[in-house]
C-alpha cells in the first residue's frame, strides 16, 4: 500500500461517512413486493384499489401524527417561528407533499371499482409496498418539528457543541477573575468602573449573529477605552497564553459617559460564517435557531457554574430590522440601568446615597419598610 493510500485511509476510530445502501436495498424490496403481487395473477383493479387504500391509510396516520406535534408547537409561534403559525404548521407537516398525495389516492380509491377481499398473503405484501414506497418518497421522514425535538433533547446541535467550548474555553478561565481585575484596573484608572453591581463580563448576543470587530463599527456611541489586566493560563501545550477584556465607554443622550467591559459573544460568529458558505448547508433561518438555543443552552450553563455566578450579564438582542444607529449603546446602557435598580440589602442611608452617586443616575425611589418583624399579609384585611 502506497503513502497516499495509507493516508487517505480514515483513522479506524473515526466513523466513515454512511454510504447509500438503505437505499437500495429499498428497491430491492419493492421489486420484490411487485414480484408477488404479479405471481398471483389476482385482478389488477383490486389489488389497485387494496393498495390504495392502505397508501390512504398510511397518509392518515401521518397526518394525525403532525396535528398532534403541532398542539405542542402552536405554543412556540412568537419564539420559533417569528409569529406564523402557518410556518409552524408546516414544520410539522408536508403539506404539499402529503395533502397531494392524500388528495390523489383518495380520488383513484372512489373512482376504482369496488372487488373481494384478497388473501392474507397479497395483503401482508401490499402493505409493504405501501410502506416501501413512503420510505421512498421520504414520506416516513421525520418532521422539522421532530427532527428539532429530537436534536434539542440529545444535545445535537451545533448550538449546544459551541456554548459548552466557549464556557469551558474562555468564561470559566476569565469569569472567576473578573471583578479582581476590575479591581486592580480601578486602582490604575482612578476608579473609572465605579458601579460595582455592573462589575461583569457584559456579553453581546445578537440573534442575527453579526458580530463586529470593533464595537465602534456597529455603534459610534460605543468607544474603547482600555485593557483589563491580562491573565495567563497554560492552555494544550501553549505555555502563559494571554486572555485579556476590553473596557468600552458607552455615550448617553446627555453626552455622559459610562464605563463597562462588553464584548461579543465570538461563536456567533462561527454561525454567521456557516451561513454565507454554501458547503455548510446552513440556512439563515437555522442560524436564527441555532443563535437562539446558543443564548438558550449559555444561559443554563452559567446558571449553574457558582464560580460564574454574578460575573457576567447576557444583552440578547435583534437589530436586523431597525434604523437606530445608536441601538446597542442604548441596549447596553438600559442593561446597566437595570443592573443598578436591583433590590439593595439593606444599606444605610450615608451607604446607599454613596452608591446612588457611583452608579447610573436612576430615579429616586423610596424603600417602604414594615415596622413589624413579618410582613403583612395580602388580604385587604391586613392593611
Amino acid at each position: 500500500m502506497s503513502q497516499e493510500e495509507d493516508r487517505s485511509k480514515p483513522h479506524p476510530f473515526i466513523p466513515r461517512r454512511r454510504g447509500n445502501r438503505a437505499q437500495k436495498a429499498t428497491y430491492s424490496f419493492v421489486a420484490l413486493c411487485v414480484l408477488i403481487l404479479y405471481l398471483t395473477e389476482q385482478s389488477l383493479h383490486h389489488v389497485a384499489q387494496c393498495f390504495i387504500l392502505h397508501f390512504v391509510a398510511l397518509q392518515v396516520g401521518a397526518l394525525v401524527k403532525g396535528a398532534c406535534t403541532f398542539t405542542e408547537e402552536v405554543h412556540h409561534v412568537s419564539d420559533r417561528y417569528q409569529g406564523k403559525y402557518f410556518r409552524a404548521l408546516n414544520a410539522c407537516l408536508d403539506l404539499r407533499r402529503g395533502g397531494l398525495l392524500l388528495l390523489l389516492c383518495g380520488a383513484a380509491y372512489l373512482l376504482l371499482p369496488k372487488g373481494t377481499e384478497l388473501p392474507l398473503c397479497l395483503k401482508l405484501s401490499l402493505v409493504c409496498l405501501c410502506q416501501l414506497l413512503a420510505i421512498i418518497f421520504g414520506l416516513q421522514n421525520p418532521s422539522a418539528a421532530e427532527i428539532s425535538e429530537i436534536c434539542e433533547r440529545n444535545n445535537f446541535n451545533v448550538a449546544h457543541g459551541l456554548a459548552w467550548s466557549y464556557y469551558i474555553g474562555y468564561l470559566k478561565t476569565i469569569l472567576p477573575q473578573l471583578k479582581d481585575s476590575i479591581s486592580t484596573f480601578n486602582e490604575n484608572n482612578k476608579s473609572l468602573l465605579k458601579c460595582q453591581k455592573t462589575w461583569k463580563l457584559h456579553i453581546l448576543v445578537p440573534l442575527n449573529c453579526e458580530v463586529h470587530d470593533n464595537l465602534w463599527e456597529a455603534d459610534r456611541h460605543i468607544q474603547f477605552i482600555n485593557h483589563l489586566p491580562e491573565v495567563y493560563v497554560d492552555r494544550a501545550g501553549i505555555k502563559r497564553r494571554v486572555y485579556k477584556n476590553s473596557v468600552h465607554g458607552i455615550v448617553d443622550e446627555n453626552q455622559k459617559m459610562h464605563y463597562c467591559v462588553v464584548e461579543y459573544a465570538t461563536p456567533l460568529r462561527s454561525l454567521f460564517a456557516m451561513s454565507q458558505d454554501e458547503s455548510a448547508a446552513f440556512s439563515r433561518t437555522d442560524r436564527l435557531e441555532q443563535a437562539k438555543l446558543f443564548c438558550r443552552t449559555l444561559m443554563e450553563i452559567l446558571e449553574k457554574s457558582k464560580e460564574c455566578s454574578g460575573c457576567y450579564q447576557l444583552i440578547v438582542y435583534d437589530d436586523s430590522g431597525g434604523n437606530d444607529k445608536h441601538f446597542l449603546s442604548k441596549e447596553i446602557l438600559r442593561h446597566l440601568k437595570q443592573q443598578d435598580q436591583e433590590e439593595y440589602p439593606m444599606y444605610e442611608k450615608e451607604e446607599r446615597r454613596i452608591h446612588t452617586q457611583n452608579c447610573l443616575p436612576v430615579e429616586e425611589t423610596e424603600l417602604l419598610i414594615s415596622d413589624l418583624d413579618q410582613p403583612l399579609s395580602l388580604h385587604s384585611d391586613g392593611y
